[in-house]
């Protein structure tokens, strides 16, 4: 069977007097189809329980991009420059990040999600690069450009990460769409992965279990732009197929 891949989801107000949508952007569901899992969406409970009913069903969690997390998550005050927030999100996807990364479960974090992974192990995070940051770099160029293949600048990979392995190489052009970033590293994890201007743009565990996280939004280049990225998406599903548990035969 193929392994089940978790994709957390945002929670969407398209009309004032609707109900709010929970989903995501299909672009996360073809990456995971065709490394050779199966996507399922998990919805922002906000009980515990049925979060953790869930949860044990899969194989891997895909923490997708999104919106900014609560400063309050990492003990900080809001800058004004802080986006919109989701807390129902921040509230499914704390547990569900701490609960894969304390049971080895494999996690693949991508934009929002690698700041979720980093604050899920006490790490803080930049609020606003532009305002907190001196750089030339604008870090959400390709928002900007309504191009989600926008190639915006380079991104510098350590020699001995498992990334750079994957991808084949230790520096590509990716695409940008973020205007917050890892800021203090949370523990257990390293980074490995850095823009022209220094900001932290990728991590990995420094265990033995699937721990990823990437600034930039592979799920959108892995298809045409980049097919690389493939490679990323094909490893996270083979780990979480190799990791999965196998239930005990009835006595």
């Amino acid at each position: 069977m193929q392994p089940l891949i978790g994709i957390s989801c945002g929670t969407f107000h398209d009309r004032a007097w609707c109900p709010p949508s929970f989903g995501h952007r299909q672009t996360y569901v073809d990456a995971v189809l065709k490394a050779g899992g199966a996507p399922l969406l998990i919805p922002p409970v906000q009980d515990e329980h049925v979060l953790r009913t869930l949860y044990d069903q899969l194989d891997g969690l895909l923490l997708a991009g999104g919106g900014d997390l609560s400063p309050a998550l990492y003990g900080a005050e809001p800058h004004e420059k802080l986006g919109l927030l989701d807390p129902l999100r921040d509230g499914a996807e704390m547990p569900l990040a701490r609960w894969a990364l304390a049971e080895g479960k494999p996690v693949f974090g991508i934009c929002r999600g690698i700041q979720v992974l980093n604050v899920a192990r006490g790490g803080t995070l930049y609020q606003d690069i532009p305002s907190e940051l001196i750089t030339d770099l604008q870090h959400d160029i390709s928002y900007a450009r309504e191009d989600w293949t926008h190639m915006a600048h380079e991104l510098h990979l350590a020699p001995d990460s498992q990334l750079a392995y994957l991808l084949g190489t230790e520096q590509l052009a990716i695409n940008s769409l973020h205007h917050q970033a890892v800021r203090t590293i949370g523990a257990g994890l390293r980074p490995v992965g850095w823009a022209p201007d220094g900001v932290v743009e990728a991590l990995e565990g420094t265990g033995e279990a699937f721990v990823l996280g990437v600034q930039c939004h592979p799920e959108a280049l892995q298809a045409h732009a980049d097919p690389r990225w493939q490679a990323v998406f094909a490893a996270f599903v083979a780990r979480c197929r190799a990791t999965r548990q196998v239930p005990a035969l009835a006595a």
